[in-house]
């Protein structure tokens, strides 16, 4: 069978798009109008590894999650591989995700392992992913896999919907404030001031320092503006370089009340990742490579690079991850206990849920300071604004009585 990329209205209107199995384009058309759907154009997809982007959008993790429980449902109740990839790309209202399970689908009829078959979509399918599926393939588990690994998908969708979620509201207020700041000072305070430096008298000192910036504002904007865009090309280069990236993420985990939120967010990450792996029966030291790269910080992913080759010297896990200085005590902790008592799988999944639900706590606290604490600044800018205006009008008033 093709795959058809189609575009469509349903009977009462609506747009659709997504994509459909059949032998030909007649084929395609018959079957979108047993479904309800009157094709408007009918394209034969014939790049199977193109990005999903082209299909409609990208994958969110949410939709990995889905598709990895409907897989695993479907195989756990006996349905062969084949006729559940077709099952679930049919009915995902995902165009990108319905693209990329029929080109999985097609490669494993020619013969894949659906391992394989995933691991040609890297942007969708992460190397944890096929990592898991080529163990569970072998180890005759499948189903079981897939459905940690839509719980797995969930946990970590739901981390980064949460860190978004806090940062959503102080960015936007942040980035408003500047701009609005940056608006009065070049173009509403010149004009308003313009009146009182006529008088040719001294202007009281919260006037004139606004003034100044008003003025260093109309006038040099484009310098900061060079400056600026400067500065970020230079972090840009510099994050493009190993040693550069690593510099930064050392200095980032060592800030003070940032540093050990994202300490705790990739620790839990990498605990979840770690007892994932392990729980599907993939050995320590290729689990580990998988593990550091999740957690998002070089520092970090050097420190596992370390750990692992401690290990094939003969040591343990978590006295590497001590020496490093980077992982908290209680991960330490936890990780000795659980090789101690041959249950490192189930000590590394009880400190994730720790840390998880401990980040859940920190941002909770963090989003009800920041946002009062952003009110208050930003009263305390506009204060200062309209104090540099009333004081002059207020001198003016008592001279002319």
């Amino acid at each position: 069978m093709a795959v058809f990329a189609y575009r469509g209205l349903t009977s009462d209107g609506r747009t659709v798009r997504g994509v459909v199995d059949a032998d030909s384009a007649r084929g395609a058309r018959s079957r979108l109008r047993r479904d309800g759907i009157f094709p408007t154009s009918i394209d034969e997809e014939r790049d199977r590894a193109a990005s999903p982007r082209q299909a409609g959008g990208r994958v969110r993790p949410g939709d990995l999650a889905l598709v990895s429980r409907q897989l695993g449902t479907l195989v756990g109740a006996g349905m062969p591989v084949v006729e559940a990839l077709s099952a679930v790309s049919e009915q995902t209202e995902r165009p990108a995700m319905a693209r990329v399970l029929s080109h999985v689908r097609d490669a494993v009829t020619q013969g894949q392992s659906l391992a394989d078959a995933m691991a040609a979509h890297p942007s969708v399918f992460p190397a944890l992913y096929v990592g898991m599926v080529r163990a569970g393939e072998a180890a005759g588990a499948l189903d079981l896999v897939l459905d940690r690994l839509a719980g797995y998908t969930e946990s970590q969708a739901r981390i980064r919907a949460k860190v978004r979620g806090a940062l959503a509201y102080p960015v936007l207020m942040t980035a408003v404030s500047l701009g609005i700041v940056a608006f009065l000072l070049g173009f509403v305070v010149p004009r308003v001031t313009r009146i009182f430096a006529e008088q040719k008298q001294t202007l009281p000192l919260l006037t004139r320092v606004l003034l100044g910036l008003s003025n260093a504002v109309a006038d040099w904007w484009w310098v900061i503006a060079l400056l600026l865009a400067a500065g970020a090309g230079a972090l840009a280069l510099s994050l493009r370089r190993p040693e550069g990236r690593l510099r930064l993420d050392r200095r980032l985990l060592g800030m003070p009340l940032v540093g050990p939120v994202l300490t705790r967010i990739a620790v839990a990450r990498f605990a979840r990742t770690l007892s994932t792996l392990l729980g599907n029966g993939i050995p320590l030291l290729p689990a580990l490579d998988v593990a550091g790269e999740v957690t998002g910080n070089a520092a970090l992913t050097e420190a596992v690079g370390h750990a692992r080759s401690a290990i094939r010297e003969g040591q343990g896990l978590a006295g590497p991850l001590k020496e490093s200085g980077l992982f908290p005590p209680l991960l330490v902790h936890m990780v000795a206990v659980g090789e101690r008592s041959g249950e490192l799988e189930s000590m590394l999944d009880k400190a994730a849920i720790a840390y998880e639900q401990e980040i859940e706590g920190t941002l909770a606290t963090a989003t009800a300071v920041l946002e009062p604490l952003l009110i208050v600044v930003m009263g305390g800018v506009v204060l200062f604004i309209v104090l540099a205006i009333l004081l002059p009008i207020f001198e003016i008033n008592a001279l002319v009585r």
